[in-house]
């Protein structure tokens, strides 16, 4: 298998203080999680950024102002994802306006959101390939079996490029609170997402990756590192370590997942080594 890429997701675009005081909402916040999840073997970064209220906020300013202390505290060492999800303030064009003006090195593109419906499809096969070939790394994120489906049909069609994709399975639900532990994602919630994945989607043109809420993360997470795939942990979708209690940090739920995968077949990919994993997405046919 290939060396898995661990991506920390520390914040999301809804949790304050309130849900865990170690929530890292300021661009210095971000710098100091970058420095310690690195430090305990993650390769990528999905951020989220606030405005002055504490709203997620697509201001290509505030990314810019955050990727900047990201870069600063850790050099290369984090692949930057930005999120371009809309929580409900930004349409489609919106969010690729985003992802044309600020440039980064990658992003993650919810498919309900930036195609949500047909009508969407052809200005999404412009700018897809544009973003690609500006180098932007592209991570597709698909909520359910019917998106996967959809998904399939684009990649079929071209409208969704690339020699490789990179996707994302969300299991579970944004709206899980932390203590409704009968609610939380277990680890069979992976299987429909990768039986429609083997029926639609061809294995060697793409690399997966799940998230998962609730405090069963890292036995969920387990379990996508022996199927193959990548993992995405923080606190975006769980703050609790496997024993219940809640972790001081971000850094502490990647050193729980990297001591939980010892002794398998996995090797823990740096950021150097995610980029040539990564490459293929940036390749086309044109």
């Amino acid at each position: 298998m290939d060396p898995i890429i661990i991506t920390v997701a520390p914040n999301g675009a809804r949790k304050t203080g309130a849900d865990h005081p170690a929530i890292p909402l300021t661009p210095e916040e971000i710098a100091e999680t970058a420095k310690a999840v690195v430090a305990e073997g993650a390769a990528m970064m999905h951020m989220h950024v606030r405005d002055e209220n504490s709203r997620h906020t697509l201001d290509v300013g505030i990314y810019r102002e955050a990727i900047a202390a990201v870069r600063e505290e850790v050099g290369n060492k984090l692949i930057i994802q930005v999120t371009s999800e809309e929580v409900g303030r930004y349409t489609p064009d919106q969010q690729m306006k985003m992802v044309v003006d600020l440039k980064p090195e990658a992003v993650s593109l919810a498919l309900c959101e930036i195609i949500p419906d047909h009508t969407y499809e052809d200005t999404a096969r412009l700018f897809l390939r544009d973003i690609i070939k500006e180098g932007i790394m592209p991570q597709y994120i698909l909520y359910n079996l019917r998106e996967i489906a959809y998904f399939a049909r684009l990649r079929r069609q071209g409208i969704i490029p690339g020699k490789q994709v990179f996707v994302l399975f969300v299991l579970g639900k944004k709206t899980l609170s932390q203590d409704n532990s009968s609610m939380w994602t277990v680890p069979d919630d992976l299987d429909p997402f990768l039986e429609s994945f083997d029926g639609h989607l061809v294995l060697s043109e793409t690399h997966w990756a799940a998230c998962a809420f609730g405090g069963n993360e890292n036995t969920v997470m387990k379990k996508v590192s022996s199927c193959g795939g990548h993992v995405r942990i923080g606190f975006e979708t769980n703050h609790l370590l496997a024993n219940g209690r809640p972790a001081k940090n971000n850094a502490d739920l990647i050193s729980q997942f990297c001591d939980s995968i010892k002794g398998t077949k996995r090797k823990v990919a740096n950021a150097k080594t995610a980029r040539k994993l990564l490459a293929n997405t940036l390749k086309t046919d044109d």
